[in-house]
C-alpha cells in the first residue's frame, strides 16, 4: 500500500516536471516569434539565462492558475455568462504578466495584448500535455476527470452496486431530425447504439410542445395548467414565462404540490441546465432556483465553478466561444446575400446569445454530468439546448443545424467514454422535450402580427403599416360590418375603453389572447358581445388554422374557418378543422381547455401537413410550442436493456412514469410515492 502511494507521488511529480519542462519550450517558441515578447534583458542573455527566466516565468504561471484562478471564477459568478469569453482571456494574461514580474532578474516582459495570445497558448498547451500524459495511466485519468468537474462525493454514502441512470435531453431534437442525421452520418455514436444496444421510439407532447410544459411534466410527473411558454393569469395580474426564474420557480412548487413528491431525481439525483429541479439534491445552472441566495443546496451556477476553476478549460471554452460568434455572423451574412428564405433577424446580441448556448452550456453541463457519474450519483439529467438555439435561426433541417447535432454527438461519446471509468454501471437514455416545424413567420406572410390582428378585429387602433396590408383591411372591413357602420367611413375605430385592451402572447405557433379586465375566462358569447368581429376575423384569416373559447352554451369550442363549430365533446367525430393535426390532437385541446389559466382565445396557426409548415407568430422560422408537424414529435432513444417502453407515448407526464419505472428497475422506487397514495396501499 505504502510502495503504490509513493509511486502516485512520483508519477505526480514526472508529469507535473514534465508540463513544466513543455511549457517552458511553449515560452520559449513564443518568445522567437512574437515581436512584443522578450525573455531577456535589451542588452542580451546568454541562452542559459533566457531558458531560466523562461522556466521561472512557466513554473510562476502554473502556479498563479493554480492558486489564483479557482478565486477569480468566484468573482467571474457574479458576471453576466455573455462577456465571459472576454474576461477569460484578459484574466489569463493578467497572471502572465504577474508570472513575468516575479521573476528577481526582471527580465521577462511582454505588450498587454501579447501577453493574452501567450497566456492562451500556453494553457491549452499545459493542458494537452497533462491530459496525454494522465491518460496513460486510468487511475491518474479517473482522478483528473474528477478534478475537471469538482464533484467528489467525499465522505458521502457507500456507491450501491445497482447500475445508474443518466437522462440526456437534446433540446428541441424531433424524431425525423434525428433519424435523418443517423441517415447521413452526423450522428455516429446514435447510430452505433442503434446499432445493437438502444431503441428509438417516439412520443408525442401536449398541445403546448415546449421545454417548460415538457420539462416540467417529465422531471414533476405533472403539467397541469401549463397551457404555453408564456401566459397571462387574470388571478395574480401576472404573464408568466416558462424561463423566467420567478414563473420557473412558481411552476416547480405548482406540480410538487399537485403530485406530492419532489420529482423523477429525489433520490440522490443530480439536475444540470434544467429548467426545474426534479428534487434532486444536486443542482446546477437550474433556472428554477436560480432566484433564491445562494447556499450548499442552492449552487444554480456553481456549475460554473466547478468548469471553469481549470484555467485550461476556461481558455479553451472561451476560445471556442469567440470561434462560434465568428461562425454565427458568417453563416447569416452569407444567408442574407443568397437571400435565402425563410430568413429571420440574427443581428444584435444574438450571434453571442448562440454561443453560450452551443459552447458554454454544452461545456458546463457535459463536464458536471461526467463529475456526477465519477462521483457514482444514481441519477443525472441534464439539457443540452445547443440545437434548439440554431434551429429557431437557421432552421431545423438547416446545415448550421446539423453542424451542432455533430458536436452533441460528439458531447454523447465523451459521455458514454466516461461511463467506463465510472464506479458503477451507467445506463444512458437520450431523450427529447419537442421537436420543431419549419415555415415562414406570421408577420413575413403577411406583414402584420397576430396582435395586430387581434386589434384591428377588435376595432382598436394598429400601426400603419399594418392597417395597409390585406389581412388589415379585411380586419377593418369586418368591423364595420359587424358594427353596421358605412364603407365609406374614415373614422373607423372606437375608443378603447380603460383596461379593455387585449394581451396577445405567442408561444411558438402558439397564440394567446386574453382580455385583462374581465377576472374570468371569457365564453364566445362575452367576447362576441363586446368584439363581434373578432372570432370571425381570426377563425377566416388563411394563417391560422383554428381557435379554441370557452362556451356558455357547448363548454367548450373549436372555431374554423366558414363558420365553423365543433363543441369539444364531438371532436372524436367531427374533427373540423383539427384534422389536419394528427392523432391525439381532440384530448390535447380538450386537456388543455380544463386548466384554470387558458387563456380567452387559443389560436393555432395554419398548417400544411403535405410540407410539415406552420406560422410563427415568433420571429422564429424553425418553432415549437403548439400543434402541427414535426414539433410535437419528439423521440425517446433507451437502452435494450431496460424494459420496452409503450408504443404509444402521449404527453410528457407519461414519459415521467416511463422513466420513474426505469428507475425502480434499477433498485427498487427511487421516486417516493404521495403520502396519499402510501395510505391507500
Amino acid at each position: 500500500m505504502r510502495g503504490g502511494r509513493w509511486r502516485r507521488v512520483a508519477s505526480q511529480v514526472g508529469r507535473s516536471v514534465a508540463v513544466w519542462v513543455v511549457s517552458t519550450l511553449t515560452m520559449l517558441v513564443l518568445a522567437g516569434i512574437l515581436p512584443d515578447f522578450r525573455l531577456q534583458s535589451v542588452d542580451g542573455d546568454s541562452a542559459t539565462r533566457i531558458a531560466v527566466t523562461a522556466a521561472f516565468g512557466a513554473g510562476a504561471f502554473g502556479v498563479l492558475s493554480a492558486l489564483v484562478w479557482p478565486l477569480l471564477v468566484r468573482l467571474l459568478l457574479l458576471v453576466p455568462a455573455l462577456v465571459l469569453g472576454l474576461l477569460v482571456f484578459f484574466l489569463n494574461g493578467a497572471l502572465l504578466l504577474i508570472a513575468l514580474r516575479l521573476n528577481p532578474a526582471e527580465r521577462g516582459d511582454a505588450a498587454p495584448e501579447t501577453a493574452v495570445v501567450v497566456a492562451a497558448v500556453m494553457s491549452a498547451v499545459a493542458s494537452a500535455t497533462g491530459g496525454a500524459l494522465a491518460v496513460r495511466d486510468d487511475d491518474a485519468y479517473r482522478r483528473r476527470l474528477y478534478r475537471l468537474a469538482d464533484r467528489r462525493r467525499g465522505t458521502g454514502p457507500a456507491i450501491p452496486a445497482t447500475p445508474g441512470m443518466v437522462f440526456i435531453q437534446l433540446d428541441g431534437v424531433g424524431h425525423d431530425v434525428l433519424t435523418a442525421a443517423v441517415g447521413k452520418g452526423l450522428m455516429p455514436t446514435v447510430a452505433k447504439w442503434l446499432g445493437g444496444t438502444h431503441r428509438l421510439t417516439p412520443w408525442r407532447t401536449d398541445w403546448s410542445s415546449q421545454t417548460g410544459a415538457s420539462q416540467l411534466g417529465i422531471l414533476h410527473g405533472s403539467n397541469h395548467d401549463v397551457p404555453a411558454f408564456r401566459w397571462y393569469e387574470k388571478d395574480t395580474g401576472e404573464v408568466m414565462v416558462s424561463n423566467r426564474p420567478t414563473s420557473a420557480a412558481e411552476l416547480q412548487r405548482r406540480a410538487v404540490e399537485r403530485t406530492g413528491h419532489g420529482g423523477l431525481l429525489s433520490v440522490d439525483g443530480a439536475s444540470r441546465g434544467n429548467l426545474f429541479g426534479g428534487g434532486a439534491d444536486e443542482q446546477a445552472l437550474v433556472l428554477s432556483i436560480a432566484t433564491r441566495r445562494r447556499s450548499r443546496e442552492n449552487r444554480s451556477r456553481a456549475g460554473y465553478f466547478a468548469y471553469f476553476s481549470d484555467p485550461a478549460n476556461a481558455v479553451r471554452t472561451a476560445m471556442s466561444f469567440v470561434a462560434e460568434v465568428g461562425r454565427e455572423i458568417g453563416q447569416s451574412t452569407r444567408a442574407r446575400v443568397r437571400k435565402v428564405r425563410p430568413r429571420v433577424g440574427r443581428g444584435g446580441l444574438y450571434p453571442f446569445v448562440r454561443a453560450f448556448a452551443t459552447v458554454v452550456e454544452r461545456d458546463v453541463v457535459v463536464a458536471a454530468v461526467m463529475g456526477d457519474m465519477l462521483a457514482g450519483r444514481t441519477a443525472v439529467y441534464a439539457d443540452l439546448v445547443a440545437y434548439d438555439e440554431v434551429a429557431h435561426h437557421s432552421g431545423p433541417m438547416s446545415r448550421d443545424a446539423e453542424k451542432v447535432l455533430e458536436r452533441l454527438d460528439r458531447s454523447l461519446a465523451l459521455i458514454e467514454q466516461i461511463a467506463e471509468h465510472a464506479p458503477r454501471a451507467y445506463r444512458i437514455v437520450v431523450l427529447s422535450d419537442h421537436g420543431q416545424s419549419p415555415g415562414e413567420t406570421f408577420r413575413t406572410r403577411y406583414g402584420l402580427t397576430l396582435g395586430d390582428l387581434v386589434r384591428a378585429g377588435s376595432g382598436l387602433p394598429v400601426p400603419r403599416k399594418a392597417e395597409r396590408t390585406h389581412s388589415g383591411a379585411e380586419a377593418r372591413a369586418a368591423v364595420r360590418a359587424a358594427l353596421r357602420r358605412p364603407v365609406e367611413e374614415r373614422r373607423e375605430h372606437r375608443p378603447a375603453r380603460r383596461g379593455s385592451e387585449p394581451i396577445v402572447l405567442a408561444s411558438g405557433n402558439l397564440g394567446l389572447v386574453s382580455f385583462p379586465d374581465v377576472p374570468h375566462r371569457m365564453s364566445k358569447e362575452e367576447i362576441d358581445a363586446r368584439h363581434p368581429a373578432l372570432l370571425t376575423t381570426l377563425a377566416n384569416h388563411p394563417g391560422i388554422g383554428f381557435l379554441l373559447v370557452r362556451s356558455e352554451e357547448h363548454g367548450g369550442v373549436v372555431l374554423g374557418p366558414f363558420g365553423t363549430e365543433i363543441p369539444l365533446g364531438q371532436l372524436d367525430d367531427e374533427p373540423g378543422p383539427l384534422a389536419d393535426f394528427g392523432p391525439g390532437v381532440a384530448d390535447v385541446v380538450r386537456r388543455t381547455h380544463s386548466f384554470p389559466h387558458t387563456a380567452d382565445i387559443m389560436v393555432n396557426s395554419w398548417y400544411d401537413p403535405v410540407e410539415g409548415e406552420v406560422l410563427a407568430f415568433e420571429e422564429q422560422i424553425g418553432s415549437h410550442g403548439g400543434l402541427g408537424g414535426a414539433q410535437g414529435k419528439p423521440f425517446l432513444l433507451s437502452p435494450v436493456a431496460l424494459s420496452e417502453p409503450p408504443e404509444e407515448i402521449a404527453g410528457a407526464e407519461q414519459i415521467h412514469r416511463v422513466l420513474r419505472g426505469w428507475l425502480d428497475e434499477a433498485g427498487g422506487p427511487q421516486v417516493p410515492l404521495p403520502a396519499r397514495q402510501e395510505r391507500a396501499a
